[in-house]
């Protein structure tokens, strides 16, 4: 069976799935291997639930007229969704960068959605399976699709780009994220400019910050769409920008007040200002669609809990997120201050001279309290009576059970596998 065969059989489906504790009825299972499962096991369970068809890649599964039996579920997985993205001929806004990725995709697809029949990319589903389940979601009824990507090596942009075939791009910024699989800084910039590498080849557009030199660099040889702070040259002119705590903008004629907090999230607004600008949204329903936008999945909320304010930023972190979060929350205009810090993941050989780098900073600054949380950031421990270091959550868990915090503006912030959102249980 060919690829249009298989999706002649897809057009027949309601969705596509590969969880069958998630599967609805009337969807394409396809079984795909993990480190420690083989999904095939689970196609007759799939077509019990509900499922039109199963592909599977292990014969010995093979069940009757509704198994479709591939080389690799996970490559026809990839090829169908290329296919379905070519049989549809609709726009693709396509994003990757190190920060900052999620939140903008969002912004973009409130912003446009309030002119076009817009899909985005659920959640963080934007890795080589992500990717294809978020173009296999696209119908007809689909007028601009939102695609965001995420690689943690090289190549991977450009094997997503190669999938997806954006017609436009965006990058949100290159920072120290995942140095453990590029291989240090400059391996990310090579990695997440594979997406400039695909639009220049095929004659696409890239949406450019002028503030990043990186950006106008990389981008030189690509048509652009271009938006920068006070920059005359640029397409969209962004006049001001400010948070305490939350981010406001000026641009043209009109002022945007966001629910975002951090200065860092700026450029994620005026990035879906300037997408929403070229593709004709009127700015009424660009200010509109930004302010009631409300954050959610523990990304840059601001939350009160007694006498308490709280920004939970918990995540993900990496040192570039993580120095704009500390920088903005130092600015902030309150007495009171405490972070509350954990380990930051993915930085390989990179990761104690980073965690160092971060405690030698917070070592010089005397406006709030810190409190370290993680292993990485405890093999780095110095002595600063504004600092203290807990090598496991449980640690600081039990400290915090002895304290009672009133009237504090508190920053909560960490990688994903520190989960430093259980400390609102104990504040």
């Amino acid at each position: 069976m060919n690829i249009q065969d298989i999706h002649n059989l897809f057009l027949q489906c309601k969705s596509v799935s590969i969880d069958t504790r998630k599967i609805e009825k009337g969807s394409m299972f396809f079984a795909i291997k993990g480190d420690n499962f083989d999904a095939n096991t689970f196609a007759k369970e799939a077509l019990e639930l509900g499922a039109l068809f199963v592909v599977i890649d292990n014969e010995s599964y093979f069940i009757d007229e509704r198994t479709i039996l591939v080389q690799n579920s996970l490559a026809t997985l990839q090829e169908l969704a290329k296919f379905h993205r070519t049989y549809l001929k609709l726009p693709i806004v396509a994003l990757t960068g190190s920060n900052g990725k999620t939140t903008t995709k969002e912004l973009i697809n409130v912003v446009l959605s309030k002119k076009y029949v817009t899909k985005a990319t659920v959640g963080n589903l934007n890795n080589h399976i992500g990717v294809p389940l978020t173009l296999l979601s696209f119908t007809k009824e689909t007028q601009i699709g939102i695609v965001e990507m995420g690689a943690n090596h090289k190549k991977e942009i450009a094997f997503l780009c190669g999938i997806a075939q954006p017609d436009y791009g965006y990058i949100t910024n290159f920072g120290k994220a995942h140095l453990e699989g590029f291989g240090g800084v400059e391996g990310v910039i090579e990695g997440k400019s594979e997406m400039y590498q695909y639009l220049a080849k095929n004659d696409k557009l890239a949406f450019v910050n002028l503030e990043d030199p990186i950006q106008i660099e990389k981008s030189k040889s690509i048509r652009s769409f271009t938006f920068g702070l006070n920059n005359d040259v640029a397409d969209i002119k962004i006049n001001k920008i400010k948070a305490n705590p939350f981010v406001e903008i000026d641009y043209e004629s009109f002022s945007v007040q966001s629910h975002l907090i951090g200065l860092y999230n700026a450029n994620n607004i005026n990035a879906a200002v300037a997408i929403g600008r070229y593709f004709e949204v009127d700015n009424k329903a660009v200010k509109e669609a930004i302010e009631n936008y409300i954050p959610e999945n523990n990304r840059s909320q601001l939350l009160k809990k007694g006498s308490n304010q709280i920004i939970l930023d918990a995540y993900n972190a990496n040192p570039s997120s993580m120095s704009v979060a500390i920088a903005n929350f130092l600015q902030l205009e309150s007495q009171n201050k405490i972070m509350i810090l954990g380990d930051m993941f993915e930085l390989g050989n990179e990761s104690q001279q980073e965690h160092k780098n971060l405690v030698e900073l917070l070592s010089n600054q005397d406006k709030s309290v810190c409190y370290l949380i993680g292993k990485a950031f405890y093999e780095n421990k110095a002595f600063n009576k504004n600092i203290q270091f807990f090598e496991t959550f449980n640690d600081f868990s039990d400290y915090l059970k002895t304290r009672n915090f009133d009237n504090n503006s508190i920053l909560i912030k960490g990688s994903r596998g520190m989960a430093l959102e259980r400390t609102l249980d104990y504040i």
